[in-house]
């Protein structure tokens, strides 16, 4: 069986292909969206490697940096990062975008799984919340009914560990289960440092997740 997965090199996404790699072969699918945070272009590359994806493909859509105008704080370099949540984090529809990317390819490699790393911890992010993903599964299968219906495609799900109630700590420990070290080479800040921040609202809910997890976190902040 076949799954794509939008893969950042995140923590989240790391951990998240780590779950999915023993049932499935994985198509991975990184974004370069304008974000800040490019580094992890690179360190998704490195992972994809590691994690022996079938295939990994960066897809630049830069031009959603314009598109999103001064609103966010994740593309636009006057507006600085906060340290804990703030709307202006919130890329819009960022994971509608994605997913919808992603099922394109989903649909050409006649997978069954479209996956992302949301989880529990992120239900202020409405594109992360369950009702979205069922939401956006069935509006892409209808797009691709007569394809569906014929058998030149196959249907496909938008899966998240958000589905399966599975927490950011829970994930980290099945991450690091599989990994072990390798799992602090991840890429999780919104700042394209040496290395992570450690102030950002992403490295502080690093942070915490290795601290629910009884986990010690040997990544390198400033």
């Amino acid at each position: 069986m076949k799954s794509v997965i939008v893969f950042s090199g995140g923590l989240d996404s790391v951990c998240t292909a780590t779950y999915l790699q023993k049932r499935y072969d994985l198509y991975g699918i990184t974004f370069s969206y304008g974000q800040k945070a490019d580094k992890e272009v690179k360190i998704a590359q490195q992972f994809s490697k590691l994690l022996k994806f079938k295939e990994h493909k960066i897809v630049d859509i830069g031009f959603m940096k314009d598109l999103y105008e001064n609103t966010n704080a994740l593309t636009n370099n006057k507006i600085i990062i906060p340290a804990k949540f703030d709307y202006s984090i919130v890329a819009p529809i960022r994971n509608a975008i994605f997913l919808s990317i992603a099922s394109a390819w989903a649909f050409s490699k006649k997978a069954e799984v479209v996956a992302y790393g949301a989880h529990t911890g992120d239900t202020r992010y409405p594109d992360c919340r369950p009702p979205f993903t069922k939401l956006l599964t069935k509006t892409l299968n209808e797009g691709e009914i007569d394809g569906i219906n014929s058998g030149i495609r196959k249907k496909i799900e938008i899966w998240s560990p958000f589905m399966d109630n599975l927490s950011k700590s829970d994930l980290l420990k099945k991450g690091y289960k599989e990994l072990g070290e390798q799992i602090f080479k991840s890429w999780s800040c919104y700042g394209n440092g040496k290395i992570h921040c450690g102030k950002c609202e992403s490295c502080n809910n690093r942070k915490l997740a290795f601290l629910k997890s009884k986990i010690l976190d040997k990544t390198r902040y400033a």
